[in-house]
């Protein structure tokens, strides 16, 4: 039986960091919405199989996204929090996927994501047990705020990475582990901490610095500017 690849694309969030009345995924950038730009990320790949987009209830926005209209792609309603909304996504994809297939989890608001980076994370997990995500080190000395804006004490940076996306897990086994998160109430903070909850190290795979999420509305200048220097003069 051969393995696929699926996507997942969790956008039902209103990005309330971000500002404005425009849910940050529809934020215009050179032309284009946030979440076309990391959904073409994803479908660059012939390798997936298809990409489901996670919508928010009455979401009238997403017609308009380019790849809407694309055959690879699907949607399904999302839930309050993020967890909820990858859980929904799996579960449009039980009557698809098998267990052992691999679904491929990524922010709708990281829109620098390259098909050098998704490669490598395909190539690395592809025989690896438990899956991986996209990483990298941490560079800068880290500080500890005592609440008031005064530094407690020095992290060290050595051994710390800065979780991307996508992750990559197998279906069954990140399907139970987020099932296992919502039974005992655990925070999920990304995929790959539903996965650790089982007890399970998920491999970390070096990806470029510059696959920055748009968080808040400073970060637009910046992630356009590397969006421009890719399309070249």
């Amino acid at each position: 039986m051969a393995v696929r690849r699926w996507a997942v694309v969790p956008a039902a969030g209103r990005g309330e960091r971000f500002g404005g009345r425009t849910p940050k995924q529809y934020t215009p950038l050179l032309g284009r919405p946030v979440i076309s730009w990391s959904i073409a990320a994803l479908l660059a790949s012939r390798s997936i199989e298809a990409v489901v987009v996670v919508l928010a209830a009455g979401d009238r926005r997403w017609p308009s996204v380019p790849e809407a209209a694309d055959r690879r792609v699907s949607v399904c309603i999302g839930g309050a929090r993020r967890e909820d909304s990858v859980a929904n996504a799996l579960e449009s994809l039980a009557h698809r996927a098998h267990d052992s297939d691999w679904v491929i989890v990524h922010d709708a608001a990281r829109p620098c994501l390259t098909l050098e980076d998704l490669r490598r994370l395909m190539a690395t997990t592809r025989d690896d047990p438990v899956g991986g995500l996209l990483a990298t080190p941490v560079p800068d000395t880290l500080k500890v705020d005592d609440g008031k804006g005064r530094c407690v004490r020095t992290v060290p940076r050595e051994g710390i990475w800065r979780a991307l996306t996508p992750q990559m897990f197998r279906y069954g086994l990140l399907r139970r582990a987020l099932m296992l998160c919502k039974d005992r109430e655990r925070p999920v903070t990304d995929e790959a901490s539903a996965i650790e909850a089982l007890g399970l190290r998920p491999v970390l795979v070096p990806g470029r610095s510059d696959n920055l999420k748009l968080t808040t509305s400073q970060d637009r200048e910046v992630i356009e500017a590397i969006l421009r220097s890719r399309r070249g003069p």
